[in-house]
């Protein structure tokens, strides 16, 4: 079967809670290989909830259906404080990308304690805001930004990443509502390393099964480029 849309192929997932410093439970699922160990992990993060954003918004969710049997990753998602989804509500209010930091934190520290691989964080919008903001803070290989739009993340903790060794790799859509790839080479310009992705076509909110595509192959580039061609059949032949 072609695999596009909602399709969710096969892995072992698993509802998880993750308990932050300051005593909040979020939730959140972990989908994993079915059966082959995970050669790497993506931490993902949400866009703004206040913005009707959560752990299923389409790109992540997709991410944690096809990636854990497309390319043997691990995949963690969860809600934001505040933030509901069909797989439950977290505890607290909304922080403005503040208290958040504790939610990266109580993410990783999940990632530590089940032994997970190679873990890179993955933000879309909002959440690249808390990747660039708190992503130095913890043991990642790096930093996936989808649709970054610099709103919350100052320059200077955008000019941080400027010394840092780890990989920052950021999807810039043409056709983005905030960010668009002009204005990305100079707001990203402290970043000499930095890997920017021009994405003809694309627009904020990656709608569309060629934008799904688009995305996820660049994730995989990124984190296990040996898996590529991604598949568009299933079972992969």
């Amino acid at each position: 079967m072609e695999i596009r849309g909602p399709l969710e192929l096969p892995a072992r997932r698993e509802d998880v809670e993750l308990t932050t410093a300051d005593g909040l439970v979020l939730v959140g699922e972990l989908a994993v290989p079915e059966s082959a160990t995970p050669v790497a992990t993506l931490v993902t993060l949400h866009p703004l909830p206040t913005a009707g954003a959560y752990m299923d918004s389409h790109i992540l969710r997709k991410a944690a259906a096809r990636l854990p049997a497309l390319a043997d990753l691990a995949v963690l998602r969860f809600n934001t404080r505040g933030t509901t989804s069909p797989r439950g509500t977290s505890d607290g209010q909304f922080d403005g990308g503040l208290g958040e930091r504790f939610d990266v934190a109580a993410a990783m520290s999940l990632v530590r304690e089940r032994g997970l691989p190679r873990p890179w964080l993955l933000g879309w919008s909002f959440g690249t805001e808390l990747a660039l903001k708190y992503g130095q803070e913890h043991d990642v290989e790096g930093i996936i930004l989808l649709s970054p739009p610099l709103h919350r993340a100052t320059a200077d903790e955008v000019a941080a990443w400027a010394e840092d060794p780890r990989r920052v790799i950021a999807l810039i859509p043409e056709f983005d509502d905030y960010l668009r790839p002009a204005e990305a080479q100079e707001r990203f310009a402290a970043i000499p390393d930095i890997t920017l992705i021009d994405v003809e076509g694309g627009r904020h909110l990656w709608v569309g099964e060629t934008q799904t595509r688009r995305v996820l192959t660049e994730i995989v580039a990124a984190v296990n480029p040996d898996a590529l061609p991604l598949p568009k059949e299933w079972p992969a032949s």
